[in-house]
Order: C-alpha cells, then structure tokens, then sequence
C-alpha cells in the first residue's frame, strides 16, 4: 500500500453530530461515569475525553457540572416516567405485569443510566438532590392517580396519605430489588417481576 493511500476506516468522513445528538453522548458518557463513581470523583475533564470533545464544549451545553450531572438525572426521570405510564382505561392489574416487564427491560438495557439516577440521592449538591427528589414524587404521583383511576380500585383515593405511602415504600422496595439484580442476577427478569408485582398488590390490598 502506498502512503498516500488511504488507511481502512479513514476513507468516511465523520459525520458531523446534531445538536441533540451531541448532547445525548454527552448525557450518555455521564451517565456511564456517575454509574461507577460518587458524584465527586467525577471531573468534567474525563467526560470531554471520552467523549473526544473539548473541555469547552461541554461547557457550552452544560455550563456546570451541577447542571451536567443534573441533566443526566432530568433524562433518566423522563424515561422512567414514560415507562410507568398506565394505559388510561385498562386496569391496573391487568398492566402490572407487562408494565413491569417493560420497565425491567429498560432496568437491564440502561443499568447505567438508573444506577447513576439513584446515585443522585447520595450526591452533595443540593440542586441534583431535588431533582431526584422531583423524579420520584413524579413517580409515585403518576403511579397513584393510575391505581386510583383503577375501575377495580373504588376504594383507593389517589389523595389519600396512606396511598400515597404505600406507593412510595413500593418504589423504594422496587429501586432496591433492581439494583441487587443488576449487582447480583440470581433471579430471573420474570421472577423479578412477579416479587414487585406481589408486592404493590400487598401494599394496596386493604
């Protein structure tokens, strides 16, 4: 081959990222380092070297990393609220299990992602803090007013403090099981599901 030859791999020109989907490496490579370290042994550096931007860069779309690791914790809670989402109409313990199977899913495929969401609790910042905080009231609001819009839930009142309660110890329960599974997989995806699933219906249960 000859040098001015070009080498395998160098003949395409790279592609010039969006906007958005610069900003989503970005979140991405967070999410991977928040995952595996505390939120301050994580440096702002690392990320623009993984993601072979300069440190500018970065800076332009997250002007601290507050806001970065922020914005990390913002998409999880976005993602995971889609997932939780009940079909308006169905109910809810028809769903439960194919709900849950979904969010399993995403468990698995994004393990990075959720354990760096509920690193966020543990983080110093007060302002990452109440963004979790704010992901989770989202949840348990939305699973609540699901359960109570339930047809075959008459008796909850999506109001009610002890519903409200109960949701919340549910997900705590749920947060914890899913991350001894991805550290530890000793239990199938579907034996997962039916122990949260057990589980929330023994909460609401009266």
């Amino acid at each position: 081959m000859s040098a001015r030859e070009p080498r395998r791999g160098q003949e395409r020109t790279r592609r010039r990222l969006s906007t958005e989907e610069r900003r989503e490496q970005l979140l991405c490579v967070g999410a991977r380092l928040f995952a595996q370290s505390t939120y301050d042994d994580v440096w702002i550096e690392q990320v623009a070297e993984i993601a072979g931007v300069s440190r500018g860069l970065l800076y332009h779309y997250f002007p601290t990393k507050r806001d970065f690791f922020a914005a990390v914790v913002r998409r999880e809670s976005e993602r995971m609220l889609r997932l939780t989402a009940a079909v308006p109409g169905v109910p809810v313990r028809e769903q439960l299990a194919v709900g849950l199977d979904t969010f399993l899913g995403y468990v698995a495929d994004h393990a990075e992602g959720f354990r760096a969401f509920h690193r966020a609790e543990a983080a110093g910042d007060p302002v990452v803090r109440e963004v979790y905080r704010q992901g989770l009231a989202a949840q348990e609001r939305q699973i609540a007013a699901a359960l109570a819009a339930d047809p075959g839930s008459a008796h909850l009142d999506g109001d009610a403090p002890a519903l409200r309660l109960a949701v919340r110890g549910w997900l705590a329960f749920m947060v914890a099981v899913c991350l001894e599974w991805l550290d530890e997989p000793e239990l199938s995806r579907d034996q997962v599901r039916d122990l949260c699933a057990r589980a929330l219906l023994g909460a609401i249960t009266p």
